[in-house]
C-alpha cells in the first residue's frame, strides 16, 4: 500500500510541475488556470479569420468545434502565421451534417492562429490567444 501511495505522490509532484512550466513558458497570458480557455467565433465563409485580438507566436490552439450545415461546403483549414493552410475538416465530411470537435493541442511558432471556413460551416475556436 505504501508503495502506491508514494507512486501515486510522485505522479502528482511531476503533473504539477509540468503544468506549471507550460503555464509558465508556453502560454501567452501571464497567468493561467490549467483549464481555462478563450474562444472565439468564425462565421461561415471566412479567409483567414485572426484567433485573438492580435495573435502571435505562442497562441495555443486547443480545439476547432466546427458547426457544419451543408455538408458539401464544410472546409476548414487553420494556418499557424503566414504559413500553408492545413485542412483539419473537408468538403463532404464522413458524417455530414453535424458538430465536428478537432482535438489539436498546437503552439503557433510563427504568428497568430488563422482559420479558413466554407459557406456551409461556422466554428469556435479555443485556446489561449493573444
Amino acid at each position: 500500500m505504501k508503495r502506491h501511495l508514494i507512486g501515486f505522490g510522485v505522479i502528482l509532484s511531476v503533473l504539477a510541475w509540468s503544468m506549471w512550466l507550460y503555464t509558465a513558458d508556453a502560454a501567452p497570458k501571464a497567468q493561467r488556470d490549467a483549464l481555462q480557455y478563450d474562444y472565439e467565433t468564425v462565421a461561415a465563409s471566412q479567409s483567414d479569420q485572426v484567433l485573438g485580438s492580435t495573435g502571435k507566436a505562442g497562441d495555443i490552439l486547443h480545439s476547432l468545434v466546427c458547426v457544419v450545415s451543408t455538408a458539401a461546403t464544410a472546409a476548414t483549414s487553420i494556418k499557424d502565421g503566414a504559413g500553408s493552410a492545413i485542412a483539419v475538416l473537408p468538403n463532404s465530411p464522413g458524417q455530414g451534417i453535424g458538430t465536428y470537435t478537432i482535438e489539436l493541442h498546437a503552439m503557433s511558432t510563427s504568428g497568430a492562429w488563422k482559420v479558413t471556413t466554407g459557406a456551409g460551416v461556422a466554428c469556435i475556436g479555443v485556446g489561449w490567444f493573444t
